[in-house]
């Protein structure tokens, strides 16, 4: 009687686990049709023999069902979206609630080009900005907030946006998410700074002479009938020469602004190399400043022609050279001298055995009112705009230029010049 009872309970404790082992291997199954999204077909079930599974199976299955459409709703939303935002000019942005990226057009892409892909990444690994995600959180509160401009470093660069934002709701309606218009004003925020840089240095360029012109004016005026004839002489001299040098700046200016401008006027035309240049080398030796310089010209035979602005081209090589004869000592010599660079450009240079510049301020020397040493170009009477309208000059023949100092010592400024231009 013992021994059959033990059977018993030992065939119902099988036949239990045995259900049990059953039961969460459906489980289980079900639980990866839900995760994966796929409805849970009856035939895959090992526990179809449970009064409650059947109901429970369509229950699961609704649910997922309505899960996929629901998805594929936000997916369809966020893809009409993404076609109608996608070729604005203005950069959108959508974030949920925990600031992941949901959209982003091809214009805010343009403004952070080293993410490649920022749908689904956090906006913080994007828009390293304390202002701007502190925005975002309370754009996303609902508070009202006008639009606002964040400064932005990359780390390589520094960014400057304008943005507007409103909260919506999130496309199952659960939660709230933001939308936000960005504009890039990097270029504009350059500019007005080269643009304030340029009024304060310029202001400055033109205060020197013009205070000196009438700190002496004054002094004539108030004593020219006591004062010598030398002083008067002297004094007269000064006036002239920084009268001049007034003239000369406000000459360099307009002539930088009709290079900037929409229509600077360039006139090309063939210009043969080897006979320009030893023209320009004969009439700069004529000069009183190059008296005990040596000027020697370099070109190969065959150089040809290259298709230039004749008289800009003077300016460039006129400029250089000036500025080889003031900046080298008496009986320095200067080479002008021209190759072939490949087949389409052609290289040319004005180099001197002078002292050189330091290293640091080479990849400066083209820029406006840029001087090595403070007060140098005064002393000399340059402006301080020469190599800036060279570099503009050059630029506008779809050319280069830059500068590099000798082995040895002295300048040596190259250009290179297309053979031809672009029509």
């Amino acid at each position: 009687m013992i021994t059959l009872t033990i059977a018993v309970l030992a065939l119902a404790l099988i036949i239990l686990l045995r259900v049990h082992w059953k039961q969460n291997r459906a489980m289980e199954a079900l639980h990866r049709a839900a995760h994966h999204g796929q409805p849970f077909l009856r035939e895959e079930s090992a526990a179809n023999f449970l009064p409650a599974w059947n109901g429970l199976i369509d229950a699961v299955n609704r649910l997922i069902t309505e899960n996929t459409e629901l998805r594929q709703q936000r997916t369809d939303q966020l893809t009409q979206l993404e076609a109608t935002l996608g070729n604005l000019r203005e950069a959108v942005l959508i974030v949920d609630e925990a600031n992941y990226i949901h959209l982003a057009n091809r214009a805010l892409r343009e403004i952070f080009p080293a993410a490649r892909d920022l749908v689904n990444l956090r906006l913080e690994l994007i828009v390293r900005s304390v202002a701007f995600i502190e925005y975002v959180r309370a754009t996303r509160a609902g508070q009202p907030l006008p639009r606002q401009e964040f400064e932005i470093n990359d780390g390589q660069n520094i960014i400057w946006i304008e943005a507007s934002g409103a909260p919506i709701a999130s496309p199952d309606g659960k939660s709230q998410w933001a939308l936000f218009v960005i504009h890039d004003m990097t270029s504009q925020r350059k500019l007005e700074r080269v643009r304030r840089d340029f009024v304060a240095n310029a202001s400055h360029e033109l205060r020197t002479p013009l205070s000196i012109i009438k700190g002496y004016i004054e002094t004539l005026v108030d004593g020219h009938t006591t004062m010598s004839v030398e002083d008067r002489d002297k004094f007269l001299r000064t006036i002239q020469r920084h009268g001049e040098r007034l003239r000369s700046i406000i000459d360099d200016l307009l002539a930088l602004s009709r290079l900037e401008s929409a229509t600077p006027g360039l006139q090309f035309a063939p210009v043969a190399l080897a006979p320009y240049l030893n023209a320009l080398a004969d009439d700069h030796r004529r000069r009183p400043t190059a008296t005990e310089h040596q000027i020697a010209v370099n070109i190969p035979d065959g150089l040809g022609a290259i298709e230039a602005d004749e008289e800009k081209l003077t300016q460039v090589f006129g400029n250089l050279l000036e500025n080889a004869l003031k900046y080298t000592p008496r009986g320095s010599k200067i080479e002008i001298g021209a190759r072939p660079a490949d087949e389409n450009e052609i290289e040319c240079y004005v180099r001197d055995n002078g002292a050189g510049i330091p290293t640091e301020d080479l990849e400066h020397i083209f820029e406006r009112f840029y001087r090595v040493e403070k007060g140098r170009s005064r002393e000399t009477g340059g402006t301080g705009l020469g190599l800036s309208i060279v570099k503009h000059i050059v630029q506008l023949h779809g050319g280069r230029v830059w500068a590099e100092n000798g082995e040895g010592q002295g300048l040596t400024i190259r250009l290179r010049l297309p053979r031809r231009q672009k029509s």
